[in-house]
């Protein structure tokens, strides 16, 4: 009897090992995912360099950190820099999830008919992240674009000040599950749905509060740019 328990444990062991084994090397081939957190300081993500270096940190987290991760993130342009493209940041591609769904093959079939979606646009460790319906609603994600990845002309601020603020402003988000309040083009945007806004009690645009209000969590898309 002793030496049949053994034997089940022993087997047991053996296939969760085959079981995270598998699961590590669909993640070492990711080169996508939605943030599975955001910074915890609303849109302050500690500018574009500090929305990468999470993509890094979460990436390498899940057995992926052999690629070089950026954040899918436009920024204005500001103190004599020109304004940055989330497009020009990610790669060529192809990107795949972590279960090995290619989500687009390249930047142009990512700006136009993508198979991103609530199912494919999964976080690093491979989970759906809430959309609408879902409680609490995750879906809008951060990125300061417009439909074809380029950063927003004009004087109004749609990056929280290049993402160095959780205060006064407005962020650009996309809805991950390509669902909003209507059937229209804007609500099905990944990537250019509607600006964050101040919350009902005033907490300002860029705040964890005011992103949660309207259906999101300060979460982003990374992608990985080799």
């Amino acid at each position: 009897m002793k030496t049949t328990t053994g034997f089940s444990l022993l087997a047991s062991a053996a296939l969760a090992l085959v079981s995270c084994a598998g699961t590590q090397s669909q993640q070492s081939g990711m080169s996508f995912f939605v943030t599975s957190a955001g910074s915890g300081k609303g849109a302050d993500l500690g500018g574009l360099a500090g929305a990468d270096r999470h993509c890094q940190s979460l990436a390498e987290g899940a057995g992926a950190g052999g690629r070089s991760w950026h954040a899918y993130l436009s920024a204005a342009a500001s103190g004599g820099q020109p304004a940055v493209n989330a497009r020009d940041r990610i790669g060529r591609g192809p990107w795949r999830n972590a279960k090995g769904v290619v989500v687009a093959s390249s930047v142009e079939q990512l700006h136009g008919a993508n198979k991103l979606t609530k199912e494919t646009a999964l976080n690093e460790k491979g989970e759906i992240v809430n959309g609408r319906g879902d409680k609490p609603n995750m879906h809008d994600m951060l990125t300061g674009s417009t439909r074809d990845g380029r950063a927003i002309a004009g004087s109004g601020d749609s990056t929280c000040s290049n993402w160095t603020t959780s205060s006064v402003g407005a962020a650009m988000l996309g809805h991950h599950d390509r669902q909003g309040v209507r059937d229209d083009d804007e609500s099905k945007s990944w990537n250019s749905s509607h600006l964050s806004r101040a919350s009902k009690d005033g907490a300002p645009g860029c705040s964890q509060v005011a992103l949660q209000g309207t259906g999101g969590n300060g979460l982003f898309y990374c992608f990985a740019a080799n």
